[in-house]
């Protein structure tokens, strides 16, 4: 964030920010930010180039935005974390590029000196989002409506999270998953699953999300037969999980092989990064475990990867 000046010295601010805003002189803004009527900015809020803020908004605490972010009216950012561990230590919220922050989001600082609450680029947090202590949510994530998010959730990359969902703490989602919306999260979501419930159960592959990443379609191949190892082979999920570890150690890092014979290859190594996150959440002290899949009653192996295939249209 280059070209930052006090608020009280940046050049032509008049233009862009409205005479109603309350900004504290040592709040460091570029030139080029807009800020709207009734606006409250701290103390030590940085705020980068082309970024918007609307009507309303308040950014306080330890607080910095990246540029080309756009925040709605009535957002909330950097205030105190919702933790009775917090002891007023000056944590941050750290805000990448891109962003569109829509009405009352609300994302709080960490709770510990020397912690963050960390936002990527080029996300969509929708309106009456929360956002707790110690989140971390990458690229491309979008977090539909009301969705809360307790401390310490990790979202990765170009997940998609539905309306109204509750997230417990300390749990991760995975990349390129899909959550349904109204679901209960209690543990983790591993990724390019789609999962929906109350509580949540993995339904199936995420294939639409797949293929509209573009880069992903190469990946399909390999990520069905994993999912059919992992969810529908009848084994425990660890024999399944180290079955297929094994497979690819054998292959050298980069295939495994089908239940027919057939190499598939991990083109995009998200085979190797879905079994890392499972190895992971079944092995590291503060993660939850990941969701188990749907049990669907009377359905055979077959019935549920052609109910896969429908899910594509």
């Amino acid at each position: 964030m280059s070209s930052l000046a006090s608020a009280g010295s940046t050049p032509n601010s008049s233009a862009r920010i409205h005479p109603t805003a309350v900004i504290h002189p040592k709040a460091e803004l570029h030139e080029t930010v807009q800020v709207g009527p009734h606006a409250v900015i701290g103390e030590h809020v940085r705020i980068g180039a082309h970024t918007v803020v609307g009507a309303n908004v308040v950014i306080d605490g330890w607080t910095e935005i990246g540029e080309g972010n756009q925040i709605f009216p009535g957002a909330v950012l950097g205030t105190e974390p919702q933790d009775l561990k917090y002891n007023g230590a000056p944590s941050q919220v750290v805000i990448g590029r891109g962003n569109r922050i829509r009405e009352f989001v609300t994302i709080n600082r960490a709770t510990n000196e020397g912690e963050a609450t960390l936002i990527g680029d080029n996300n969509l947090l929708m309106a009456y989002a929360h956002v707790a202590h110690n989140c971390v949510i990458e690229n491309q994530v979008v977090i539909t409506n009301a969705v809360a998010l307790a401390g310490h959730i990790h979202i990765e990359s170009q997940a998609r999270i539905g309306g109204m969902v509750g997230i417990h703490q300390f749990t991760r989602v995975g990349r390129l998953a899909m959550v349904g919306a109204m679901s209960r999260i209690d543990r983790d979501v591993p990724p390019y699953m789609l999962v929906e419930g109350h509580p949540a159960r993995i339904r199936g592959l995420n294939l639409v999300g797949l293929r509209r990443a573009k880069s992903m379609e190469g990946s399909l191949p390999v990520l069905r037969e994993a999912y059919r190892w992992l969810y529908r082979s009848g084994l425990p999920l660890e024999k399944a999980l180290q079955t297929l570890r094994n497979s690819v150690r054998a292959s050298g890092g980069y295939s495994i092989r089908s239940v027919k014979g057939k190499e598939l290859v991990d083109e995009t190594g998200s085979l190797n990064h879905l079994l890392q996150f499972l190895e992971d959440s079944l092995s590291q002290p503060q993660r939850r475990g990941p969701l188990p899949a749907l049990r669907r009653q009377g359905s055979s192996e077959t019935d549920a990867l052609e109910m896969d295939e429908k899910d594509t249209e």
